[in-house]
């Protein structure tokens, strides 16, 4: 199997991607049909932090990290490196020299289905990391992979260009051909959220806004008015 580098990607609009980054994982996830979303296993190393950008994928053999190395010379201002393994890995893949040559390059963060190191520097820079694992076992830097192919990070494809949206709950992808779709999708459920925080402010249950009572009823939930009633 040819093992390879492509230098440049298509991407989505900026300003498509830009409007998306004003949503959260959740909402963007509900709203493209509840899917895209990586394992829970992958998580953040700063609470609060957000990304939103194109992917730049990089496909390595487990413990090596060679084409990380190979993948920084392609990445521009405002990717997002998405690294994932064959074979399962939780080696420190990355760590502080990589990221701040990440950061030099104006990658915004990285999404790993491995571990990494260096973590309390890493933090130190501020650079956002979504990651399986932290380790300090290093790797080695002599086998051949792929960048910018199509990856299987956190059990979810990815491929180059694809959106990726990342914050404290998680991990989702946008495919960059849906990305208008999920952008207007996110915005109608913006909406529909801002008017359901309106009935809980006057006081409304949301038992009663979403005709919850009928399905309590139909599962033959009862009600009682106290303990003693149950005895």
């Amino acid at each position: 199997m040819e093992k390879y580098v492509v230098k440049n990607i298509v991407k989505p609009d900026i300003q498509l991607v830009e409007e998306l980054s004003k949503f959260d994982v959740s909402t963007i996830y509900e709203a493209q049909g509840r899917i895209g979303i990586m394992n829970h296993e992958i998580k953040p190393i700063i609470q609060g932090a957000a990304i939103c950008g194109p992917a730049v994928t990089v496909t390595c053999f487990a413990g090596d990290n060679l084409m990380i190395h190979a993948a920084v010379e392609v990445c521009q201002p405002g990717d997002v490196l998405v690294i994932t393994t064959i074979g399962q890995s939780v080696f420190g893949m990355i760590g502080e020299l990589i990221v701040s040559a990440l950061i030099k390059r104006g990658v915004i963060g990285v999404v790993i289905d491995a571990g990494i190191r260096d973590v309390a520097q890493i933090r130190q820079l501020g650079f956002p990391i979504w990651t399986r694992a932290i380790h300090s076992q290093g790797t080695t830097k002599n086998k051949g992979g792929w960048v910018n192919a199509p990856a299987i990070c956190g059990g979810t494809q990815v491929d180059p260009g694809d959106i990726i949206m990342a914050d404290d709950d998680g991990v989702v992808v946008v495919r960059k051909g849906d990305v208008k779709f999920a952008l207007e999708s996110s915005q109608r459920r913006g909406l529909k959220e801002e008017n359901t925080k309106a009935k809980i402010a006057r006081g409304e249950l949301s038992l009663d806004f979403y005709g919850l009572r009928k399905t309590l009823q139909e599962e033959n939930v009862v009600y009682y008015e106290n303990e003693s009633q149950l005895k």
